[in-house]
């Protein structure tokens, strides 16, 4: 089977990429999750439901993350935002009731509907990811980045890509990083830190994400990976 590497260039004024997020609580990742990129792939080729198959050669190949900032600059703090859920509803209208928050039996939580919730969001960030796939398979994702079928996010809907993100389709991975460095220099952007998969020891750390999309849909699952983080 003859693989090609698909380069993906994630670059935008705001980024979220949640691993473990809890309702009140919405943290993001210094770098994309396998689980965000895949669901970005997804949206591009209209693909929605458990997607079973497609998740499985997605995530089969070998999977790099390259991270950078602006030259001479620091890596803005995470935003956070601040936002209130389920409030200003009329409750004796029956779809407004629906939208206010409520307990996992049905019921009217404590203190009311409306609760307070905390949204972490990467400045200015940009991503080279790089995954290795089966040639038809890269070719059909670079298509439909190029017109997707649905809009494309940076981890969440509100978060709009300012570069395009399919950057093409290469016979090795040394070629795909190679037009990403180029593109980077182009843009002012310095080399931070590699994300690469698996636990490597003489690496800066090693993390366990449980990032790897078993099935999407309503009932989502995923699997845990181990990543290694390089700094530059």
């Amino acid at each position: 089977m003859n693989k090609r590497y698909l380069l993906l260039w994630l670059e935008g004024p705001l980024q979220s990429w949640g691993h473990d997020s809890r309702f009140g609580r919405r943290d993001t990742l210094p770098f994309p999750t396998m689980s965000g990129v895949c669901g970005l792939l997804c949206a591009a080729q209209g693909a929605d439901g458990e997607q079973h198959e497609l998740l499985a050669q997605l995530t089969a190949g070998r999977w790099q993350v390259r991270a950078f900032a602006h030259q001479e600059k620091r890596h803005p703090a995470p935003l956070c935002d601040f936002q209130m859920v389920g409030s200003g509803y009329d409750e004796s209208d029956p779809w407004q009731l629906l939208l206010i928050p409520k307990t996992s039996e049905g019921k009217k939580a404590v203190g009311g509907g409306t609760k307070l919730t905390y949204r972490y969001y990467l400045q200015d960030c940009a991503f080279a990811v790089v995954i290795a796939l089966e040639e038809s398979l890269a070719q059909r994702l670079a298509d439909a980045l190029v017109a997707p079928v649905w809009d494309l996010s940076l981890g969440r809907k509100n978060c709009v890509p300012t570069e395009f993100i399919g950057q093409g389709v290469y016979d090795s991975e040394a070629a795909a990083w190679a037009h990403c460095d180029e593109l980077a220099m182009d843009k002012g952007r310095e080399h931070r830190f590699d994300v690469l998969p698996g636990a490597d020891t003489e690496g800066d750390e090693v993390l366990t994400l449980n990032d790897v999309p078993l099935q999407f849909g309503v009932d989502k699952r995923y699997r845990d990976r181990q990543v290694t983080i390089i700094y530059a």
